[in-house]
């Protein structure tokens, strides 16, 4: 598991704390899984999916009740990201403020992440 000791993965907004409780209460969900998949003009794109049972691999982050489960592959791409829920006249979704996003494709669906290398080694220099 791809973590550092005291540090949440991810954290959420208040605004996504709410939208993502109000998602389980109503689905009667465990939670939300984040991820990335490959695809999208700039390479990459986020997933997210609900959660019956939690997956022991699975990165659990909790807030004030609101649950999101980190999938294996996307842990390192996704530390230090923060979640919020927006909304405006055109559109509401989740967004995702993360620090290891290189490039964004215009329409903000597809990212580019840096080099799994340097991650990896500024993870390694946090610790």
């Amino acid at each position: 598991m791809f973590s550092i000791p005291g540090k949440q993965a991810v954290s959420m907004t208040p605004a996504a704390i709410k939208q993502i409780s109000k998602l389980m209460e109503r689905d009667g969900r465990h939670g939300l899984r984040i991820g990335v998949k490959k695809g999208g003009c700039a390479g990459m794109e986020y997933t997210m999916d609900y959660v019956d049972d939690a997956d022991p691999n699975d990165e659990m982050v909790e807030q004030n009740g609101a649950r999101v489960m980190i999938a294996p592959m996307a842990q390192m791409f996704l530390f230090g990201t923060e979640i919020d829920y927006e909304t405006s006249l055109l559109e509401s979704g989740f967004k995702f403020r993360n620090p290891n996003v290189t490039d964004a494709c215009g329409c903000g669906e597809s990212i580019k992440f840096k080099d799994v290398e340097e991650l990896e080694a500024e993870r390694h220099n946090q610790t």
